[in-house]
């Protein structure tokens, strides 16, 4: 029981993270029916770009505390993948709102491939090793240890999903943001300017990657230029689980997958008698996504909606 515990906690964290990613593709999604593949590689470039900053300040400021480091590298993120996705969708997105749905498809494949490239130029190939920012010691809470970079990544990620849930429940951008993803036509009868809307969605879809990414990288305590392959296919499988297109969903499927991957990892060896060890955790988050599509394609929390004549 202690295990199970403790692996429910370690699931939690790892959720977290699944479900700030999550979000940004199903924001994207809702709006424009498009699957941004580029998203992790927009996870990477933030917890680089927060690393090189890190690195920079300790540089001229040996004895900064590890919270304002982390700080520091995340305001420092957010601004550089919110536009670098801006971009992204002006040149590669845009043109592109009335082809075929698998033309921005292959084009969004070619985003990652080409972000990827381009952070191995600017960082190289090697892994970077994160500096330890917060205490290494665990904290104890009866039979469950927790270390306070993971009761970060947890409190950090539900204050981020609550206030994203404010601003699309209750501000002005966020009935926009509703108005669209419903029927962008009518919408933009209403006085709703769907391009910005769009590239708004874009910025904090942006935003949310780069939290996630500096957060992936303190608990981790490394980076490199393909980081954000798997984790943004794990949150993309998340999206799915739990209704592409809904919010809530999101961060449902988020918990859900990292509860299951996290759990399976540490009974795999039991349940296989020791054929196969945890660094195959990876399998569960693809048979879950294979699950669903076959018994529910529309998600845990998503609508079975009919083709529109």
């Amino acid at each position: 029981m202690e295990v199970l515990i403790q692996q429910i906690v370690n699931g939690l964290v790892l959720g977290s993270v699944y479900a700030l990613i999550a979000l940004g593709y199903t924001m994207v999604y809702g709006i424009l029916q498009l699957i941004n593949f580029a998203h992790g590689d927009v996870l990477m470039v933030g917890a680089l770009t927060a690393l090189s900053v890190i690195k920079l300040v300790v540089g001229f400021a040996p004895d900064t505390p590890g919270w304002t480091l982390m700080l520091i590298g995340t305001g420092a993120a957010i601004p550089v993948c919110m536009l670098l996705n801006v971009f992204i969708e002006r040149v590669a997105y845009r043109p592109l709102r009335n082809a075929p749905r698998l033309a921005p498809l292959i084009t969004a494949i070619g985003i990652s491939i080409i972000l990827q490239t381009v952070a191995m130029i600017v960082w190289g190939r090697s892994f970077h090793v994160v500096p330890q920012l917060l205490p290494a010691e665990p904290m104890k809470f009866g039979p469950i240890q927790i270390t306070p970079t993971q009761l970060t990544v947890i409190i950090v990620s539900a204050v981020v999903m609550f206030s994203l849930v404010l601003l699309v429940e209750k501000t002005k951008l966020g009935r926009a943001m509703r108005a669209t993803a419903e029927n962008p036509r009518v919408a933009g009868l209403m006085g709703v300017d769907s391009n910005r809307v769009i590239v708004a969605t874009f910025a904090l879809g942006a935003a949310l990657a780069a939290v996630a990414g500096v957060l992936f990288a303190a608990n981790y305590y490394t980076a490199h230029f393909a980081m954000g392959f798997m984790p943004g296919l794990k949150a993309f499988t998340a999206a799915v689980l739990g209704g592409i297109g809904n919010i809530y969903g999101a961060v449902v499927g988020g918990l859900i997958l990292g509860l299951v991957e996290s759990i399976g990892a540490g009974y795999i060896g039991t349940w296989t008698g020791g054929v196969l060890g945890s660094h195959y955790q990876d399998i569960f988050a693809f048979v879950v996504l294979i699950i669903v599509l076959v018994f529910r394609p529309s998600g845990i929390m998503g609508e079975r909606v009919a083709d529109r004549a």
